[in-house]
C-alpha cells in the first residue's frame, strides 16, 4: 500500500514549479539581454517540453518511470544556477541549454503525471495550492531569484533521492 505522501509527490512537484516560475522568469530577464532572447529562450523550452512528453509516450514499457531521476536532474539543474558564475557572454549559451533540459524534464514529467490514477484529483487540488502558496509567498521579502530556485533545486534533489530509496526497499521485499 502506498503512503498518501508518495501519492501527493507529483502534486507538490508541479505546484512547486508553478510557483517558482514566477522567481524562474525573473532569473531569466536578468540574464536575457533583449526581449527577443527572452523569447527564444521560453521557444526553446517550449519545444524541447514538447519532445520529453512524446519521448514518454514512444516508451514501450509506461509502466517502469524513472521519475526519480528526473527530479533529482531537474533539482540538480534549478541548484546550478546558484553556481554559475560566467562571464555575460556565454550566460545566454547556459541559460539556453537550462531552458531545453528544462523543458524536456518538466514535458516528460507532465506526460508520465497524466497517466497517474490520481491525476484528476490532483488537477483540482493544484489550482488551491498554487493560490495559497502564491499568497504565502507574497508575504516573504525576496532576497533574490536563484535563492528560491536553489531551494527548490534541494527539495526535488530530496524527493528524488527518497524515491529511489524507497523503489530500492520495495523491490527487495
Amino acid at each position: 500500500m502506498k503512503s498518501r505522501i508518495i501519492e501527493n509527490v507529483p502534486l507538490i512537484i508541479t505546484v512547486g514549479q508553478v510557483v517558482i516560475f514566477p522567481y524562474y522568469i525573473i532569473w531569466l530577464k536578468e540574464i536575457s539581454y533583449t526581449y527577443t532572447l527572452f523569447a527564444w529562450f521560453f521557444a526553446g523550452f517550449s519545444f524541447s517540453a514538447a519532445w520529453g512528453y512524446r519521448v514518454y509516450h514512444s516508451k514501450k514499457n509506461l509502466h517502469f518511470s524513472e521519475i526519480s531521476f528526473i527530479y533529482i536532474t531537474m533539482g540538480i539543474i534549478y541548484v546550478s544556477i546558484y553556481f554559475i558564475n560566467v562571464q555575460m557572454e556565454v550566460l545566454p549559451y547556459f541559460a539556453l541549454m537550462i531552458q531545453v533540459l528544462l523543458g524536456f524534464l518538466q514535458g516528460y514529467f507532465r506526460a508520465w503525471h497524466v497517466e497517474q490514477a490520481s491525476y484528476k484529483m490532483h488537477a483540482v487540488h493544484h489550482y488551491l495550492l498554487v493560490g495559497i502558496c502564491m499568497i504565502g509567498l507574497s508575504f516573504i521579502k525576496i532576497l533574490s531569484p536563484v535563492a528560491f530556485l536553489t531551494c527548490f533545486g534541494v527539495f526535488l534533489l530530496i524527493i528524488g533521492i527518497i524515491g529511489i530509496i524507497q523503489r530500492a526497499f520495495t523491490r527487495y521485499r
